[in-house]
Formats: structure tokens, C-alpha cells, sequence
């Protein structure tokens, strides 16, 4: 079988090593979204709580300081750095998908784009806009809605039988 730059005319073996690679990669982005509901609750003010602290909260459960200025560029660098790596490799193999261009365009463009505004919005609310929260609630459920997706499509396309090439 030629390669034609479809992920379904791919061989076997290569399209086995794809498809590990995109299950792996989803269980440690989904151990990432664990962390995140662990250390935020998942909300609003779990969030804000998370990177400024919670110290004036006396009844608090657990106590939380606001971070400092070498824990949130570290944050923001290796957070921007590695999911920025994550969509383009995910990018890459959705390119290869018959699915329609607009559709593709979205889904490897859009999570660069929640990149910037969660982990930017992580680090404006922690310089205290906290409305900045939303954003990053919107921005950090987008993102993750297009990684599901765009790991179903690629996922569901190697499993499919190539026509044969002429």
C-alpha cells in the first residue's frame, strides 16, 4: 500500500505505533486535568485560591499561600512549553485525517490559542485581575474539548480501511 498522506492508508505496524503514541499521550492529559481538579476543585474560586492563596480564609480545610514569582514562571514556561508541543504533534496527525479543512484549521489552531489564555490568564490573575479566572476556565474547557476531540478523530481514523491507491 502507497502512503498518500492519509493516516488510514498508513501501514499496519506504523498506525499501531500512532495510535499508542495518541493513548498515551491522552492518559497523562487526562492526569493532568486529576491534578488540576485535586488542587483547584474545578472552580472559580478554587483557582483564584490555588495561585493567590487562601490564608485570610480562617475556616479554610487546607491551607494555600500565594505563589511565588519562580513557582508561577515555572508554571507558565514548562506549562506553555509542553502543551504547545502536545497540540503540534497532535496537530500533525489530525492534518492527516480526511476530515474537512475548516474543521482541521480549529482544531490545530484553536488549542494554541487556549494555551495562551489559560496559562496568561493563570498569570494575570495571579498578578491580581481575577476576573481573569473566567478566562481561564472557558479557555482551559475549550482546550480540553478540542484535545478529546482531535484524539477521537485521529483514533477513529486509524482504525478505518483505506481505499486502495492508484
Amino acid at each position: 500500500m502507497e502512503f498518500n498522506g492519509a493516516i488510514s492508508t498508513l501501514p499496519k505496524e506504523i498506525r499501531i505505533f500512532v495510535a499508542s503514541f495518541v493513548v498515551v499521550l491522552s492518559i497523562g492529559f487526562y492526569t493532568g486535568l486529576l491534578f488540576v481538579n485535586e488542587t483547584s476543585s474545578a472552580s472559580s474560586k478554587g483557582i483564584e485560591e490555588n495561585y493567590l492563596g487562601n490564608e485570610d480564609d480562617e475556616d479554610a480545610e487546607v491551607m494555600k499561600f500565594k505563589k511565588s514569582d519562580r513557582e508561577m514562571l515555572t508554571i507558565v514556561h514548562t506549562h506553555i512549553l509542553s502543551m504547545s508541543m502536545i497540540f503540534f504533534l497532535l496537530g500533525i496527525l489530525v492534518w492527516m485525517t480526511d476530515i474537512s479543512k475548516r474543521l482541521k484549521l480549529f482544531l490545530t489552531v484553536e488549542p494554541f490559542l487556549s494555551v495562551i489564555l489559560t496559562f496568561g490568564g493563570i498569570y494575570f490573575l495571579w498578578n491580581g485581575v481575577v476576573w481573569m479566572k473566567y478566562v481561564v476556565i472557558f479557555s482551559g474547557m475549550l482546550m480540553t474539548l478540542t484535545f478529546v476531540v482531535s484524539s477521537f478523530v485521529v483514533l477513529y481514523k486509524l482504525t478505518q480501511k483505506s481505499a486502495p491507491v492508484h
